[in-house]
């Protein structure tokens, strides 16, 4: 915990960008019966029948201080979805930078192995360079600050609608995320080190 909340008090650094990446399943669900207009001052009524289309997996990565995010859905959460991702920032959005500080929770596919899995050795090894890992501790997801990015998708592209396709998905996730990256909404973080030794101090081992 205290590791992730030192990186979080860093001043801003374009050459050594923070950023969290979170990952969340979705169920793609169908209509069952076209939609029927809604006529002027009635009122719209929900079909509670729906199609189970499968399941995706939407990976979102975010740069706190700068206001940026990236949202894509994917088919699975594998190793190589993971790498093929990481990639991506690294040689897209952040191609000059020295480093890049990622920050993001231990799961199995969360690791620098990951890398090797999906590229020739010369390849994995440039982009691992290149990586500064951070992971929340086991309890402690809500230390990363994609879920936050996450919550805000969720309730404002996702909310209660039913989206049956990826294609159509990822349509909505660019449109929200384009909007989002141009509203500049980035995360002004306040809980520091020493609010966690205060506040949540019951986690400290009692040193006599």
């Amino acid at each position: 915990m205290e590791d992730v909340l030192e990186v979080y008090s860093r001043p801003y650094n374009p050459a050594r960008p923070v950023i969290c990446m979170d990952e969340k399943p979705y169920q793609l669900l169908g209509e069952v019966r076209e939609a029927i207009p809604v006529k002027p001052g009635s009122v719209m009524k929900v079909d509670n029948e729906y199609k189970r289309e499968g399941t995706c997996s939407i990976f979102i990565f975010t740069e706190p201080l700068a206001g940026w995010r990236y949202a894509k859905a994917l088919e699975r959460r594998t190793k190589k979805d993971w790498a093929y991702q990481v990639k991506w920032v690294l040689d897209n959005q952040y191609p000059a930078t020295e480093k890049v500080v990622l920050v993001m929770d231990n799961l199995n596919t969360h690791v620098i192995s990951s890398l090797y899995e999906a590229f020739p050795p010369e390849e994995a090894f440039r982009l691992a360079q290149r990586l500064e890992i951070h992971y929340t501790p086991k309890h402690g997801s809500w230390l990363d600050i994609a879920e936050v990015e996450l919550s805000a998708l969720a309730a404002q592209c996702l909310g209660d609608r039913r989206i049956s396709s990826i294609e159509t998905l990822n349509k909505e996730l660019s449109a929200w995320e384009v909007k989002r990256n141009a509203d500049q909404r980035g995360v002004d973080w306040h809980f520091t080190t020493d609010d966690a030794r205060m506040k949540l101090k019951r986690l400290y081992p009692i040193v006599l």
